[in-house]
């Protein structure tokens, strides 16, 4: 077995192993961490693909910034995990027919005589001066713009629509007016007094 090969397989049961811990953990923060290791795992795999740019954006931004602020908000958060538990059982009937689906799925398509590794086109190595980075831009903003325009415009949406869920008008709330603030004059907010200097004895 080659040393990639070897890498694969390590990688892979570690990401298989960590994102079963995300769904039966029992700690969300423990979770958390897990679906850190899950994306570090996915990574290494991408990079493995001789992907770098897409292992490294995952990185940054999932692991430096999501999972971060997953974490904080799981740990500021004083969630009742007894309360979170009161429907499982309810909905395990339910979960567990989805889940030998999913399987039922996964198996039909790893069966199939199309997916045979031995019909799979073998990559052919890149010359020194390729970059992956240029090549992603090129398929993103050629053939496949239109969905990535289609991606941009759901996320924003998303974003739009979570702002307003969170935008709630309290009575009796401070909050600050900017147009208020950049139409005060110097002379509304500062009172020049003369006052007579005071002699020392």
């Amino acid at each position: 077995m080659s040393f990639p090969e070897l890498s694969f397989y390590f990688f892979s049961s570690i990401l298989v192993l960590s994102a079963l811990g995300v769904i039966t953990s029992r700690n969300p923060v423990h979770a958390v961490l897990l679906l850190v290791l899950a994306f570090f795992t996915s990574a290494g795999l991408w990079l493995l693909l001789g992907a770098e740019f897409l292992a490294i954006t995952l990185v940054l931004v999932y692991v430096g910034a999501v999972m971060v602020l997953f974490l904080f908000v799981v740990m500021m958060l004083d969630i009742n995990l007894d309360r979170l538990r009161e429907g499982f059982w309810k909905w395990f009937p339910f979960g567990s027919f989805l889940a030998l689906v999913l399987a039922a799925e996964v198996a039909m398509v790893l069966m199939n005589k199309s997916f045979s590794i031995d019909q799979m086109p073998v990559p052919q190595p890149n010359s020194p001066d390729y970059s992956n980075t240029k090549e992603l831009g090129r398929l993103i903003y050629t053939e496949y713009v239109y969905a990535f325009e289609l991606a941009a415009v759901i996320l924003l949406v998303a974003m739009v629509a979570a702002i307003a869920l969170t935008l709630r008008h309290r009575s009796g709330s401070k909050f600050l007016d900017p147009a208020q603030q950049i139409a005060v004059k110097r002379k509304d907010r500062v009172r020049i007094v003369s006052m007579p200097s005071e002699k020392k004895e």
